[in-house]
């Protein structure tokens, strides 16, 4: 550059621009935070009598069950994980690297879905008892059997769904460590196994402790497992309040309650996680797998096999027999309806999800302020809360609007406006987007990341719009986390159960509430066809992730 020459700067982009996308950041925001603002602000409100009936009855059994749910799901979840991790990370057994990805197949199997499943197949009436019976010649009351419908018949249905949250985060720690730090211990006469223990496990707790916080938010979500099972917790104690008092307020104050436990464990999970980067090794070599001979290998088949078995080969063969038994009388107009309604709702969540993550994602790529950060990861708490409490933070507020309306015009023009929100799909799609709009979010920001600010300011040196940018150069080079976050989405929406049961209109069925409702009456094998249809759906995703699983060169 010659002397005196003025250095060349990018031009600025216009104030207006800026101040839309931030208020639209800021907007967007507030949107999403009124059902968790409405649900708090509940605890300001008077208490009805109804809260001290249930203050001096049911509450201590929400809070025990809930705590005993938690820890139980929190041991079962660090037991399968840690395990499987360890067998597909650092051991060499016959069927590795088929059980490196097969092991998340039960994230496609909803908690409820399980649980209709394992009370089919356990049940007095069931294949496993009729088995024994038979077998061995006993009658009724000869014989003891676990009851399937109890607090541990739900821990152990939440634990085998919901370990791999642990046993993915886990498994890509294992496969950070210092090869160095395990070759030691190895060299100091150490087994595999406590390697584990005194290497392995101390170096993984962040991701350890961020993969059970995981798993325990979605316990606290969880209704149709431990509604099916009878056991009183706070998801279930919000329905009752609401549908069998009428006390909405109160189902309010009692989510707010929920939410006390939900944001301990969304502290913590986010503390794991940045303590998870710090735990990172620079050098990706990955630690060399111990080989595991005779008696050993088959072992470790057999715990990888028995988890991969209990999780979802069991369940989704009894639903696949069930299904085929059913198949022509389930198979009707009626069922395609279902099928209808929910791809419906699926796909307008999906989409109202993917125009939010853009405007939130790409509005802090833009401007990367305190105040749009801080907004950006208010909108993309949503995911940790549990779907009733959602639910009825949308309610309120919907319901209160309805009725201010329909007072006012039979007012004034002595008509009813009727049910202009509450009750309707927008009630529904809006609690959906704020319950699933951080998948997206997430997704869309891991995209954009990858894409090198220096694009961004050739595009603007040549006169492009923010708009233009994100329209002509980013969606193209986002196509595929456009399509990774419809997917997710769309997913997730397809087997929300508590969120529908609470907020769909009169006489509207998902196919998530149709198995809901047959199965409590009882009717598991008709049950059978939509929730296989969940299932099956519920698929894609898990084989979307596992394409993406980091792991050693599969040659070595």
């Amino acid at each position: 550059m010659e002397v005196g020459t003025p250095a060349f700067t990018y031009p600025e982009p216009s104030p207006w621009p800026a101040r839309l996308w931030r208020t639209g950041i800021l907007l967007g925001t507030l949107l999403i935070a009124i059902p968790v603002l409405v649900v708090v602000a509940s605890l300001l409100a008077g208490y009805s009598p109804a809260w001290q009936h249930l203050l001096s009855t049911v509450i201590s059994d929400y809070v025990f069950n809930s705590i005993v749910l938690m820890l139980g799901v929190g041991l079962g979840t660090f037991s399968l994980g840690v395990s499987a991790a360890w067998l597909t990370a650092m051991c060499e057994f016959p069927g590795r690297r088929f059980f490196s990805w097969a092991l998340l197949l039960p994230m496609a199997m909803p908690a409820y879905i399980m649980a209709y499943t394992y009370t089919g197949m356990l049940d007095y009436a069931g294949p496993v008892q009729t088995l024994l019976r038979d077998t061995f010649g006993w009658g009724f009351g000869d014989y003891w059997f676990p009851e399937i419908r109890s607090l541990g018949g739900a821990i152990c249905m939440l634990s085998l769904v919901l370990y791999p949250y642990v046993y993915l985060l886990v498994r890509v720690a294992f496969l950070e460590q210092s090869t160095a730090v395990l070759e030691a211990s190895r060299n100091l006469g150490k087994t595999p196994w406590q390697t584990l223990f005194l290497v392995g496990l101390p170096l993984a707790r962040p991701a350890i402790a961020a993969g059970v916080s995981l798993a325990l938010m979605e316990t606290l979500a969880d209704y149709g497992t431990v509604a099916y099972f009878g056991v009183s917790t706070f998801t279930t104690g919000i329905f009752r309040t609401w549908y069998g008092l009428g006390e909405l307020q109160t189902a309010a104050q009692l989510a707010a309650f929920l939410l006390l436990f939900v944001f301990t464990l969304l502290i913590l999970e986010r503390r794991s996680r940045q303590r998870l980067r710090f735990h990172k090794t620079a050098v990706r070599d990955f630690p060399t797998r111990i080989s595991l001979r005779g008696w050993r290998a088959a072992l470790g088949f057999s715990v990888a096999l028995m988890i991969l078995l209990a999780g979802f080969l069991f369940p989704a063969a009894q639903l696949a027999v069930w299904g085929a038994a059913n198949y022509l009388q389930i198979f009707d107009v009626r069922f395609l309806q279902l099928v209808s309604n929910s791809f419906m709702l699926a796909a307008l969540a999906s989409f109202c999800c993917l125009l939010l993550a853009l405007l939130f994602g790409y509005g802090k790529r833009l401007y990367p302020g305190p105040a749009e950060t801080a907004a950006v990861r208010v909108a993309g708490m949503g995911y940790a809360v549990p779907g009733t409490v959602i639910a009825v933070g949308v309610l309120i507020p919907f319901a209160w609007f309805d009725n201010t309306v329909d007072s006012l015009l039979r007012e004034t023009l002595g008509i009813s406006s009727g049910l202009l929100l509450s009750g309707t799909l927008i009630a529904l799609v809006f609690a959906y987007v704020v319950r699933f709009l951080a998948v997206s979010l997430q997704t869309v920001e891991s995209g954009l990341a990858r894409i090198r600010p220096g694009i961004d300011e050739s595009a603007r040196s040549l006169g492009h719009s923010p708009l233009s940018i994100l329209r002509r150069i980013h969606l193209p080079m986002l196509r595929g986390s456009v399509l990774t976050a419809l997917l997710l989405v769309f997913v997730d929406v397809l087997k929300e159960l508590p969120t529908t049961l609470i907020l769909r209109p009169f006489n509207f069925n998902t196919l998530a509430v149709r198995a809901h409702e047959l199965a409590s009456d009882e009717r598991l094998a008709d049950a059978a066809l939509p929730a296989l249809a969940i299932v099956l759906i519920g698929l894609l995703p898990v084989i979307l992730m596992s394409r993406s699983m980091p792991g050693p060169q599969e040659s070595a």
